[in-house]
């Protein structure tokens, strides 16, 4: 028989504006995201220096996990499975332009090292101390059904207490981010249709 899972805590980041759990909590009159990262690192109180010297995928990452994942969870056993469409492209295109600069060739390593999508999951597992099963997809779209049957394949096999799930897209300005924690307890069924609902809203 299969264990129930319950989606625990979400959280949506786009057009300016965080929610958590369906409840705006914050929003910016801001110029761009990075501006709006900004704006809302400081709203969280989130004492994070390293935040400043990442890519702005990470940083979208980052805060919706934040909001997601509360010190109760922290060096808990975590999985992460995340997805979106462009990958690091955004990130690409900033250090393809440094290596065209024939006057000023000098790729820079601090962009070099997010010019993978995956590096975002490292960053959330050393904020939270997470060590646990990752895995970053790139789908056109959000693809519910395999993220549920991942989800669910960590728990029911006990490689994870809970995974980390969602959408995290930034691409040229344009950005949502869509995280959600699944679990053994909870009021919000993990289901297809549910996880859905969360990202297309």
């Amino acid at each position: 028989m299969q264990n129930q899972a319950y989606i625990i805590h979400h959280a949506r980041i786009a057009g300016n504006k965080l929610y958590r759990n369906g409840e705006l909590i914050f929003t910016a009159q801001a110029e761009g995201f990075a501006d709006f990262a900004k704006q809302a690192y400081k709203e969280l109180n989130l004492d994070y220096p390293k935040f400043y010297k990442m890519d702005n995928l990470s940083k979208l990452a980052i805060l919706c996990a934040d909001v997601v994942l509360s010190e109760a969870y922290n060096h808990q056993n975590v999985a992460i499975l995340l997805s979106n469409k462009s990958g690091s492209l955004d990130t690409d295109r900033r250090h393809q332009a440094s290596i065209q600069q024939e006057d000023n060739f000098y790729p820079s390593p601090a962009i070099f090292v997010y010019t993978l999508a995956n590096i975002c999951l490292g960053e959330i597992s050393i904020r939270h101390d997470l060590k646990s099963e990752n895995i970053f997809l790139i789908n056109e779209t959000f693809d519910a059904e395999t993220m549920h049957a991942q989800a669910s394949y960590l728990l029911q096999s006990k490689k994870a207490d809970y995974v980390l799930c969602g959408w995290v897209e930034l691409f040229d300005e344009k950005y949502k981010a869509v995280l959600y924690l699944v679990g053994p307890s909870g009021q919000t069924e993990h289901s297809i249709n549910q996880i859905n609902d969360l990202i297309n809203k």
